[in-house]
């Protein structure tokens, strides 16, 4: 199982150098069955990244470059009225067609294209006419959007961050990474190398195993303290949701499954809190100088964790 995720993460090192943290964290939400939020500057390998990823995993992939004039049925589809049968036919649209969908510029598109994404985000299905219509599984969304040129965009739905269970950044590539890059794309596009060195069946069952993952109840009460902590501190509007906390406990136990673990720890949750959390909290108006990644820092100080009493074997120092 291991060496399999291994052989993903070094076939998207090809094409991201230097970017490891994020590309593991990436293939978590893959293994927790969650969405991810890419948010950064432009040109720093978003949609390249994605790209590899599909084809290491051997998933069907389709990009849409969301724009404000792309329609809802762009993305679920529509129907039309076939001459010869008498009868409206189903068209599928980008989303019936892939398993890992990116959403490029997603902050781009109108409200109610942006709102199509939603029960296909939380229930994998569409309703097109009154017709309910399965997505294939696995369906993984992608979404990337730019935190600068903000000309003709818009923030995202508070209820549509919610949907996504981590969001990252990548950042630029330090000087290394920089001068690889520079040299692997003067001949050729290192994307061509990418290998599918696992099918998408095989990912469906590690999703399975990651989803059976033990964690203990002394791990679910740290969850559920720090989640009651948030909403509570003085500095927070809204705090960790429910679904933030149950996405926080599925993405601990994609965590300790990647590290070959079937329990999760305390760290295993201090680690990913930030990517699950930051962007699911909203801060009081009048609070200036504080972001949500500091309040979540100050929490993590606060509320005990679990492995300091010596409850879990083979802790990473938190």
């Amino acid at each position: 199982m291991q060496s399999q995720l291994e052989s993903v993460i070094r076939e998207v090192e090809k094409v991201i150098a230097g970017k490891r943290p994020v590309i593991e964290k990436i293939l978590m939400a893959l293994l927790a069955e969650g969405h991810v939020l890419l948010d950064d500057v432009p040109g720093v390998g978003k949609t390249t990244l994605a790209v590899a990823l599909s084809r290491a995993v051997g998933l069907a992939f389709q990009r849409v470059q969301f724009t404000p004039d792309v329609l809802p049925s762009d993305l679920v589809g529509f129907s039309m009225y076939d001459k010869a049968s008498g009868d409206f036919v189903y068209r599928p649209g980008a989303l019936s067609r892939a398993n890992l969908v990116l959403g490029d510029e997603i902050n781009r598109a109108a409200s109610k294209t942006q709102s199509a994404l939603l029960e296909a985000m939380e229930e994998r299905q569409l309703t097109v006419d009154g017709k309910t219509y399965p997505l294939e599984a696995p369906f993984i969304v992608i979404a990337t959007e730019n935190s600068v040129g903000t000309a003709g965009t818009q923030f995202l739905p508070y209820a549509q961050l919610d949907r996504f269970l981590v969001r990252l950044s990548l950042g630029y590539p330090d000087y290394e990474a920089q001068m690889s890059l520079l040299r692997e794309r003067q001949t050729g596009n290192p994307l061509d190398t990418v290998a599918r060195v696992m099918e998408k069946d095989e990912l469906i069952s590690l999703q399975w195993e990651a989803r059976n993952v033990t964690v203990k109840d002394a791990i679910l009460d740290y969850i559920t303290r720090l989640a009651l902590a948030s909403r509570a501190h003085e500095a927070v509007e809204i705090g960790i949701s429910p679904r933030g906390a149950l996405f926080l406990s599925r993405m601990a136990k994609a965590m300790a499954f990647l590290e070959g673990r079937d329990y999760v720890n305390g760290a295993d949750v201090q680690e990913v809190l930030r990517d699950v959390c930051a962007h699911r909290m909203l801060l009081k108006a009048d609070v200036r100088q504080t972001t949500a990644e500091q309040v979540l820092e100050e929490l993590l100080r606060k509320v005990e964790n679990p492995d300091r009493r010596g409850l879990f074997p083979g802790m990473r120092k938190a």
